[in-house]
C-alpha cells in the first residue's frame, strides 16, 4: 500500500510539472505580446518594452519556463516589482516567496490577494453541496438498485434522468422564478453580503440547490447501476441461501462491493464543484472561483488564468490520488499488486 501511494505521489508531481509547462506554453504562444498581456491593455508602452526585456521573451521557451517556475517556487525575485517598471506594484509578502503567482492586471492586486478569497467562497458553496449530494445520491441509488425494475427504482431513475438532462442555467432560472419572483422567499442573487437585507445563509440556498439537482442525478444513476450489478452476482444469492435477511445481505455484501466503482466518481465531483460551477456562479452573481476564471479570461489576465489553472489541476490530481487510495482500500486485489 505504501509503495502504491509513493508511486501515485511521484506520478502526481510529474503530472503537475508537465501540466504547468503546458499552461505556461499556451499562455506564451497565445496571440498578443506576453508583456502586454501581463501588464494589461492600459499599461504604458515604456513599461511593456522594459518588461519584455526583463522577462527575456526572446529566450527559448524552456528557459523562460524555468524562470517562471523559479518565481513561483520563490527561488527568483518577481520582476514585476522592479521599481524601474514604474508600476508601483509592491507585494506585502516580498518579491520572493513560495507560491508567487504574480500580479493581476484585472484586479490591480497580487494574484494571491484575489484568488484565495474567491476559492474560499467556492469551497464553501462546494462543501455544502457535496455534503448534501453524497448521502442523497447514495441513499437514492441504493434504494433503486436493491430491487431492479420496481416502482421505487423506476421513480428514482426518472428523477436521475430528468435532473441530469436539465442544464444548470435552466434549473437556476426556474428556481428563481418560483422562489424569488413568485413566492419571494429567497434572494435572486448571492453576493455574500448583508447589504440587501438577506442573511448570507439564504443567499446560498438557490446556488446549492442547482448544484445538488444537477450533480445528484448523475451520481444516483451511477450508484444505482453499480448496485444492480452487484445484487445480481452469485455471492449475493449464496448469502441469501445461507439464511441472511435481505437488509443484512445489502449492508454486509452488496453495499461495499457496489461502492468500488462510484467511489472514484464521487471524489471526481469535487473537481466539478470547484472549477466547473461557472454557470451557477454567473446566474446568481456569486463571487466565486469559476466566475473569477471567466472574468480573467474575458479580460485577458494571464497571471490569474495561469494561477487558477494550476490550482484546478492540483485539486484534480489530489482527488484522483485520494480516489486511487480509497479504491485500493475497497478492493483488496489492488493492494496486492
Amino acid at each position: 500500500m505504501i509503495v502504491l501511494i509513493a508511486r501515485k505521489l511521484l506520478s502526481v508531481i510529474l503530472t503537475l510539472l508537465l501540466a504547468s509547462f503546458l499552461v505556461f506554453a499556451v499562455s506564451e504562444f497565445s496571440p498578443g505580446n506576453v508583456a502586454r498581456k501581463t501588464l494589461g491593455p492600459y499599461a504604458p508602452q515604456e513599461s511593456v518594452d522594459l518588461l519584455y526585456q526583463k522577462l527575456g521573451l526572446k529566450d527559448p521557451l524552456v528557459e523562460r519556463y524555468g524562470r517562471w517556475l523559479g518565481i513561483l517556487l520563490g527561488l527568483r525575485a518577481d520582476p514585476l516589482q522592479d521599481p524601474a517598471l514604474k508600476l508601483n506594484f509592491v507585494d506585502p509578502r516580498g518579491a520572493r516567496y513560495f507560491g508567487n503567482f504574480g500580479y493581476s492586471s484585472l484586479y490591480k492586486a497580487p494574484v494571491n490577494d484575489v484568488i484565495w478569497s474567491r476559492l474560499g467562497a467556492t469551497a464553501m458553496l462546494a462543501g455544502i453541496a457535496f455534503a448534501i449530494i453524497v448521502p442523497l445520491s447514495l441513499t437514492l441509488g441504493i434504494l433503486a438498485g436493491m430491487r431492479e425494475g420496481g416502482l421505487l427504482d423506476r421513480t428514482i431513475s426518472v428523477f436521475g434522468i430528468v435532473a441530469t438532462s436539465v442544464p444548470e442555467f435552466a434549473s437556476g432560472v426556474f428556481l428563481v422564478a418560483l422562489f424569488v419572483v413568485l413566492l419571494g422567499w429567497l434572494p435572486g442573487t448571492s453576493p455574500l453580503t448583508t447589504g440587501g437585507g438577506w442573511p448570507v445563509w439564504s443567499q446560498l440556498v438557490l446556488p446549492v440547490s442547482v448544484l445538488v439537482l444537477y450533480d445528484s442525478g448523475y451520481l444516483v444513476r451511477m450508484v444505482r447501476g453499480a448496485m444492480v450489478d452487484v445484487m445480481n452476482r452469485p455471492f449475493i444469492r449464496t448469502a441469501m441461501l445461507k439464511g441472511l435477511s435481505f437488509p443484512q445481505v445489502v449492508l454486509r455484501h452488496g453495499l461495499r462491493n457496489a461502492m468500488i466503482a462510484p467511489f472514484t466518481v464521487i471524489l471526481l465531483q469535487i473537481n466539478f464543484l470547484i472549477s466547473g460551477v461557472v454557470v451557477t456562479e454567473l446566474v446568481f452573481a456569486y463571487p466565486g472561483f469559476g466566475r473569477m476564471i471567466l472574468d480573467a479570461s474575458l479580460f485577458g489576465d494571464i497571471s490569474l488564468i495561469e494561477a487558477a489553472t494550476l490550482i484546478a489541476l492540483c485539486v484534480a490530481v489530489t482527488t484522483q490520488l485520494l480516489g486511487d487510495a480509497g479504491y485500493a482500500l475497497l478492493n483488496p486485489q489492488i493492494r496486492l499488486r
